[in-house]
């Protein structure tokens, strides 16, 4: 049986050293939760929990957010001072922290054209691809959550339904003005941190995903401006929810992504019209199963590679 990657808790009480192998991992495994956050129905937490760092991430990233905080605000709010904001700024792995970014802008920037125009010219061929890849994904929070009980089960199925009748939903259209840009890109990047849930293909709910990618392949920086300022407030807001929930209720969390990412998958059926209504299988069937496979065995590739250098990195 293959055993998921060791995650670590969101505050490790030792970093793990930085090394030139580590920065370059950090910087792979960010390129590849940008490539996938630009395909609509797939989740950039999702792909997080693939290459083993969500809860590191999270944990880095909350202690970054509030530290910052903390700093600029000073003595100017209870509870926070400017020697707490810098104490959690020591807790943040920068050694992890940075080169994912940068792995994730660069797989944004790289990709975004190549997801257009997969999604233009292959919609089946690619939603087949990422249906296996979410589909053996599953496995990841399935083992994490540990022990189910029954009332696991429900509560699994629920989310399942939740984010199934959520994802049938028809697109809508709204008009890109600034307020607009900002609210999306904050609803969006708080989806991208929970497993399961596609910031893209909330985006193309609202009729907000091809203007985005657009605005990206031609470098408009006004909106991505807007953009930027929406998804800093909407991650800092969501963050500091999810480092308390990974910190005091992990079971729960991982027990509701299995849901959340099983129920998704519906978004990702090979064959849907532009209503999304399901489909059956059409002739391409035979080719969408050898996506679908491939899909799936780069997932399995990844998780045993995350898992053999979780190993080494132990030892």
């Amino acid at each position: 049986m293959i055993t998921p990657p060791l995650q670590q808790t969101p505050h490790p009480s030792r970093k793990p050293p930085v090394t030139p192998l580590s920065v370059t991992g950090n910087l792979g495994r960010g390129f590849v939760i940008g490539s996938v956050e630009s395909m609509p129905g797939v989740s950039g937490g999702t792909a997080a929990l693939v290459v083993g760092i969500y809860e590191r991430l999270i944990g880095s990233a909350g202690s970054f957010v509030s530290g910052i905080v903390r700093v600029v605000l000073g003595g100017s709010a209870p509870g926070r001072t400017r020697k707490d904001g810098r104490a959690r700024l020591k807790q943040v792995e920068w050694g992890m922290l940075i080169p994912l970014a940068v792995g994730m802008l660069l797989g944004l920037l790289t990709l975004a054209r190549v997801m257009e125009t997969a999604i233009e010219e292959y919609p089946v061929l690619t939603r087949a691809a990422f249906f296996g890849m979410v589909l053996v994904t599953l496995y990841i929070p399935f083992t994490l959550a540990g022990r189910w009980r029954v009332r696991d089960v429900i509560y699994a199925l629920a989310a399942a339904a939740v984010a199934y009748v959520a994802v049938s939903l028809p697109p809508q259209s709204l008009e890109p003005s600034p307020p607009v840009i900002a609210v999306s890109a904050a609803v969006a990047v708080c989806a991208l941190l929970i497993p399961g849930v596609s910031g893209s293909f909330l985006l193309l709910s609202i009729g907000m995903y091809q203007p985005a990618l657009q605005a990206l392949n031609d470098r408009d920086f006004a909106f991505i401006g807007w953009f930027i300022l929406g998804a800093v407030a909407g991650g800092a807001t969501m963050l500091r929810l999810l480092e308390w929930l990974l910190e005091h209720r992990h079971h729960m969390v991982m027990v509701l992504a299995t849901g959340v990412m099983a129920g998704a998958l519906r978004a990702l059926w090979p064959w849907q019209d532009e209503h999304r209504t399901l489909q059956a299988p059409a002739a391409d069937a035979p080719v969408a199963l050898l996506f679908f496979l491939a899909g799936a065995a780069i997932v399995v590739g990844t998780i045993v590679l995350e898992y053999r250098l979780s190993r080494s990195r132990r030892s």
